[in-house]
């Protein structure tokens, strides 16, 4: 575009524009770059779609075409002045019809004087006439018919010979309507002859056209349609010719009118909005000398707008969608998330749909997948975000869930898993179908495969935790019945103590397995499992025996067991009452038959004996099942029979002092001397409440110790008082005499004996 023209005639180099036409190609065959503006603002055609339709005319200079086109259209294409008789359209000017959807093209007259022998930019200009019109009004004087340069036949050759594979990529879906108007008709030859010689002229022209292969036979028919009619005088008929011409109009805008022009297979199915870029790609080619291909032009005016329309739709989507992103992110759940991004991409696509479905059906179809494809792949992160929140929430569930179900008594582990499982799968999948998008490949096989790994760990860990409680409970209710028999049988050690013992354990340990194996069938335990949980329970309970047994035979328990057994022969009687010694009992000898006999549970509580009994207590390299057997060793045994000894030596001295103080014997005289020295005191006593309160206490305590014959510990335990007392005293003196140092203490005890002297 060089400019825009300022006078009223617009004969000025450049593209020039008035306020209804414009100059879309000059006569330097320059396209205009303000086509678009015109479809927007001044024509308003840029809404229409396939609303609209395009006229051109095309014909030998000063013949009126541009006068017709006015009066036709009621467009103000500059006419020519009948005193100057000079070329006054030049290059190819358009404008919108009066109260008419239909984009009028006022192309420059061929056979000009101006342009002379340069045909050029004629062909140029019917080739663009034809590609971008759906009809084409060829405009011929009543006595041009007949003659070749004058009805445009030659011109029609070229384009037809130039433009084939055009119309053979069209052929059988749109063709184009010539229009032949014959002007000046004086009614001489009717318009039936003068529509027959033209269209025998086009079917010469056509036989003589060179056909590309597989066309050979085709017919002019499969790409034209053809009209004729006529009008009289403008000069010498002008009321005539203004009647003809509004007939003429009724075929442009009446749709019931038997020769309506504008038929559905004459569009050429380019949106208005995109028509400048459709008209200025076909001008550029015929610019480049090449082959004209409206298919191909379609394409790219298709891609070009389709290009355009999906960026602004997908902007709007963008705009909608990012609200999705941060809750998603912070590992929220958005409700309805499934329907909202639906809505919004459905949206998106029908917008594309309403402007961009009419453009190239093929570039159409792969533009939209391209835009439905995009918004799949951004809704597809949320969709992914969710389904991870879903998964994320649902073990949540699922722990929770088990937890709470393992809090009770009674439970079955197994169904408490699986209806917990069953539950948090259903609302996995129902909240992961709801956001699975129509027209989408989306699957959540992976998540749902993941959320099943996770609960079965989480399951797995539950089982593992549930079976230890379980076994711990066991053990406890195990350690506690074997607590109470092992005490009772160990007050009491007989021969078959161990015998009893173990067939004692063996009872208890066969209901205690019974018990895990039964729990164990809701944990869906295998059997290896339960195998090796029976294993485990044996070892452990074993375990539990052996160190129930040593609490009970630690050294100072055993020795309180010896000495216990040693009382009860040697200072009790069979009927179980305190012996007291007399001279003429055999101390020593019941001493070392009640010795004897107490050291005999040494080595009856030195081994658990199970001869005669099948105990399936499993080794491994911790634990020797054998070696468990050994309660006391030679060593400790040796050693628990010297400590015993020397305690039991205790019992034997007291027992000689009993008998040596119940053997001494007091003369009768010193009885009766007693009585008389101390009838006095003894009147004093008996007078004196106190003193016969304390003397009572004082006799009923040494009584007792008599009756018991506690002498010797009494002795024992006095010697042992007066011990302590003699060490605390000595220990004071020492420690009041190392108070200072003792050369110190000699000087002052020195000078105070001087003093004394002096």
């Amino acid at each position: 575009m060089n400019g825009v023209a300022n006078d009223s005639n617009g004969q000025a180099n450049g593209v020039k524009k008035t306020s209804t036409q414009l100059q879309i190609i000059d006569e330097n065959q320059h396209f205009t770059q303000e086509l678009s503006q015109s479809m927007k603002d001044e024509w308003h055609l840029a809404d229409s779609g396939f609303n609209y339709n395009l006229v051109a005319v095309f014909g030998s200079q000063s013949t009126g075409k541009s006068t017709l086109l006015n009066r036709l259209f009621g467009t103000n294409f500059d006419v020519m002045s009948e005193s100057a008789r000079r070329q006054t359209t030049k290059g190819i000017w358009m404008s919108r019809g009066k109260d008419m959807n239909v984009l009028i093209m006022d192309v420059e007259g061929t056979d000009g004087r101006e342009r002379g022998e340069d045909q050029d930019f004629e062909r140029k200009s019917a080739l663009f006439s034809m590609a971008t019109s759906n009809v084409i009004i060829v405009n011929l004087w009543e006595h041009q018919v007949g003659l070749y340069q004058g009805a445009n036949m030659g011109l029609l050759k070229t384009v037809f010979e130039v433009n084939l594979q055009l119309f053979q990529a069209a052929r059988g879906k749109e063709k184009t309507l010539l229009l032949f108007v014959i002007r000046d008709h004086v009614g001489a030859t009717p318009l039936a002859n003068l529509a027959n010689t033209l269209t025998a002229d086009l079917d010469r022209i056509w036989q003589s056209v060179s056909k590309p292969e597989g066309l050979e036979n085709c017919s002019i028919n499969d790409y034209f349609d053809f009209m004729f009619t006529a009008l009289p005088h403008k000069l010498l008929l002008p009321e005539k010719f203004e009647e003809e011409v509004i007939k003429l109009r009724e075929r442009f805008v009446n749709q019931n009118h038997k020769d309506f022009v504008f038929k559905p297979n004459y569009s050429k199915r380019v949106p208005a909005d995109g028509f400048h870029v459709y008209a200025e790609g076909i001008w550029d080619q015929i610019m480049s000398n090449k082959d004209l291909d409206l298919p191909t032009q379609q394409e790219l005016l298709a891609q070009y707008r389709c290009d355009e329309i999906a960026t602004v739709a997908f902007e709007a989507f963008l705009g909608k969608i990012k609200g999705f992103r941060q809750p998603i992110e912070a590992g929220k759940i958005i409700e309805g998330l499934g329907p909202q991004m639906e809505e919004i991409r459905n949206t998106t696509i029908k917008q594309f749909d309403k402007d961009a479905s009419r453009y190239h059906s093929d570039v159409y179809k792969r533009k939209r997948n391209e835009i439905l494809n995009k918004a799949n792949s951004q809704l597809h992160a949320f969709y992914l975000g969710q389904l991870k929140n879903l998964s994320k929430k649902a073990i949540t569930m699922f722990n929770s869930r088990i937890q709470e179900k393992l809090k009770g008594e009674g439970y079955d582990f197994a169904e408490v898993v699986l209806n917990a499982r069953n539950e948090v799968e259903d609302y996995f999948k129902k909240n992961a179908e709801s956001i699975v998008l129509t027209e989408t490949d989306w699957t959540y096989d992976e998540e749902i495969t993941q959320l099943q790994e996770g609960i079965d760990e989480i399951a797995a860990k539950s089982r593992i935790e549930e079976t230890k409680k379980m076994i711990n409970g066991l053990e406890k209710a195990f350690q506690a019945q074997i607590n109470e028999f092992v005490t009772l049988y160990f007050k009491s050690p007989t021969p078959d103590m161990w015998t009893k013992i173990v067939n004692k354990f063996q009872e208890v340990l066969d209901k205690t397995e019974q018990q895990l194996l039964k729990k164990a069938k809701s944990f869906n335990s295998s059997e290896e499992e339960n195998a090796k949980s029976v294993e485990n329970l044996r070892k452990r309970s074993w375990q539990q025996l052996r160190k129930k047994i040593d609490d009970e035979l630690a050294d100072n328990m055993f020795l309180l067991k010896l000495r216990e057994r040693f009382e009860e022969k040697f200072r009790y009687d069979d009927e179980g009452l305190p012996k007291v010694w007399k001279p003429e009992d055999d101390i020593d000898a019941h001493f070392r038959k009640s010795r004897d006999d107490a050291l005999k549970l040494i080595p009856l509580f030195a081994k658990i004996q199970i001869e005669g009994i099948e105990l399936d207590i499993p080794s491994d390299e911790e634990f020797d099942f054998n070696e468990s057997l050994i309660i006391l060793s030679e060593t400790r045994q040796h050693d628990l029979t010297v400590r015993f000894k020397r305690e039991s030596d205790a019992f034997y001295l007291e027992a000689k002092r009993s008998v040596v103080a119940t053997t001494a014997r007091v003369p009768y005289w010193v009885l009766l001397l007693l009585v008389v020295l101390g009838w006095n005191e003894f009147v004093t006593i008996i007078t004196s409440p106190v003193y016969l309160v304390l003397f009572s206490f004082v006799g009923f305590v040494g009584y007792i110790i008599w009756l018991l014959n506690l002498f010797g510990p009494v002795e024992s335990f006095c010697r042992m008082i007066g011990t302590e007392i003699v060490k605390l005293g000595s220990d004071k003196v020492r420690s009041s005499l190392q108070g200072g140092s003792t050369g110190e203490k000699l000087s002052q005890y020195i000078g105070g004996e001087s003093k004394k002297e002096q």
